[in-house]
């Protein structure tokens, strides 16, 4: 029992630390026109999830937010200026959707950068 406990209170504790080491990222800022994102950057000796760096493009008015967790997960957060709903998904399957929350919208009228970070927060990552 003892041997059960401890391996649980392991497991918790190496969860807590990938979570606690991930950063947000923002991709995307919001910007009027449509272009270029951040770079998001890559390690081939499988530290993290994105292996091949990459610059993606960003449509107008959105807010992307990635979150590189760990060598096996990934997850997002979305927002638009023009929107009120918050987006989040992550590699542990599914699909981008509505934050899945009582409360998926966005904390004003108009969405910003920080609601696209705290959906990326809510996304699964473990």
């Amino acid at each position: 029992m003892k041997n059960v406990i401890l391996g649980s209170v392991l497991a918790v504790a190496a969860v807590t630390s990938l979570s606690a080491n991930a950063a947000n990222f923002d991709v995307c800022t919001g910007a009027a026109l449509a272009k270029d994102g951040a770079q998001v950057t890559g390690a081939t000796d499988g530290t993290t999830f994105v292996r091949t760096s990459f610059t993606p493009k960003c449509s107008a008015n959105v807010f992307l937010v990635g979150d590189d967790v760990s060598p096996t997960v990934y997850r997002v957060g979305a927002a638009s200026q023009k929107g009120k709903t918050r987006f989040n998904g992550s590699t542990i399957g599914g699909a981008v959707a509505p934050v899945s929350t009582s409360d998926p919208k966005c904390a004003a009228a108009a969405c910003t950068q920080g609601d696209a970070q705290s959906a990326a927060g809510e996304a699964p990552s473990s």
